[in-house]
């Protein structure tokens, strides 16, 4: 198959203006029930060409980001050389999650719940019971990666704190206190830090 026939991901975004008339933020936002049922409204929301919102402002590509608590512990990793993102390579991380993709399910919603257990199963092992829910929503406007995503926050609560890798741009990963990690914010991406600062 040549490159021109490379089938090119699309995913699922809204527009950056109907972003600021819902409401503009920086940083987090834990009240996001305003937001859902727009951020959900095939009325609103499109599937686009990867490629290009990925430096294309104009558009926010909605990423689910989960965070793994085991008690008072939280799941961390660093971002290894295989990590896709270019952006954010050898940064840590305490939450996983990526894009929702026109391939993930029929309708917005279903699609963004079906690609948040994609994500999750393709990146680690998760092998304990837990519950989980949505707890706030990440819009950072200060950085390149940041312009063009608006993150989703899942906290799941684990039973025991059985993460593991799957992929192998995940590295380095443990379970430790948000305090402990907070010492080394700035080894963080800055979604991370924008958890740890707000979230725990």
């Amino acid at each position: 198959m040549s490159i021109s026939q490379v089938p090119v991901e699309h995913v699922l975004c809204i527009p950056t203006l109907l972003f600021h008339q819902l409401g503009h933020f920086q940083g987090f936002m834990a009240n996001a029930t305003p937001y859902f049922k727009t951020l959900f409204d095939a009325n609103y929301t499109t599937y686009r060409p990867r490629d290009e919102v990925e430096t294309d402002p104009g558009y926010k590509q909605l990423i689910p980001y989960c965070v793994f608590r085991s008690g008072d512990n939280v799941f961390h990793y660093r971002r290894g050389g295989m990590q896709g993102e270019a952006r954010l390579r050898s940064l840590r991380s305490i939450g996983i999650g990526g894009h929702i993709s026109s391939t993930d399910a029929e309708t917005a919603e279903a699609s963004y719940l079906a690609a948040m257990q994609r994500e999750i199963e393709e990146e680690v092992f998760l092998e304990s019971a837990y519950t989980q829910k949505c707890v706030g929503l990440i819009n950072d406007d200060l950085t390149d990666v940041g312009r063009v995503h608006l993150g989703i926050v899942h906290l799941f609560e684990l039973e025991a704190p059985k993460v593991r890798p799957r992929e192998e741009s995940i590295i380095d990963t443990g379970f430790a206190s948000p305090a402990e990690l907070a010492k080394d914010a700035g080894s963080f991406e800055t979604w991370s830090q924008i958890c740890l600062d707000h979230l725990f």
